[in-house]
């Protein structure tokens, strides 16, 4: 590898180091091309990349990068997984390829600003994907939802019904039930009466009439 090779090596495991979100070291001795596509395939479903390094490289690439962390990982035959999506999908994978094939001893590793110890990385391998993580949580946002959705649902049903109901007993318009027809006949009372008194102060025509002539007859 000339100078310009490793410098361009250099410039991508820096650029590889930038975008992870987590990066897994593993000794990888014992591993076949096989199955080192294989475990390559895997990850790729994580949005991972899994890649053998030479040490001096990464070094300078990590130092390139910012990232100190990484050079104490970085001692005998090192393969470094670079995570830029499913940080627990990409654990998952490499620990389940290395049940099937025990040839990869993890090293070591870090999560954004977290340090991960074998235990670490092991507590992510079994977690649930985050397509997982996110159907469960949609789930858990949706429930409640629904369940709001519904009972207003009810309560403007029973709204309506309620308001049908009053409007059938005529209270809607705020008047007493039977008002509107008893309206009618409450206006006609005074006239009623009117026509009686008037009545009872003035004879009638043929009474009036009868007593003029009599009174003539006496004249006479």
């Amino acid at each position: 590898m000339n100078r310009e090779e490793k410098s361009a090596t250099i410039q991508e495991i820096a650029a590889q180091i930038e975008a992870s979100e987590a990066i897994f070291a593993v000794d990888y001795r014992g591993i076949s091309v096989p199955q080192a596509a294989e475990l390559r395939s895997k990850l790729r479903e994580a949005d991972a990349s899994f890649r053998i390094v030479k040490n001096r490289l990464t070094k300078l690439a990590a130092d390139k990068a910012g990232e100190d962390r990484l050079a104490e990982l970085l001692q005998g035959p090192t393969a470094l997984t670079f995570v830029r999506g499913d940080t627990a999908a990409a654990a998952k994978a490499i620990s389940t390829f290395n049940k099937e094939h025990e040839v990869l001893t993890y090293k070591g590793g870090f999560m954004d600003g977290t340090t991960l110890d074998d235990d670490a990385f092991r507590s992510i391998a079994r977690l649930p994907s985050r397509d997982v993580l996110n159907g469960r949580f949609a789930g858990v946002v949706a429930s409640p939802l629904t369940g709001l959705v519904r009972g207003l649902g009810s309560m403007i049903q029973g709204l309506a019904l309620q308001l049908g109901q009053i409007a059938e007993k005529g209270l809607v318009t705020g008047e007493a039930p039977g008002a509107a027809s008893a309206g009618p006949v409450a206006e006609a009372a005074p006239a009623d009466a009117e026509e009686t008194q008037a009545g009872s102060e003035e004879p009638p025509e043929d009474e009036t009439s009868e007593q003029d002539e009599t009174s003539k007859e006496e004249e006479e």
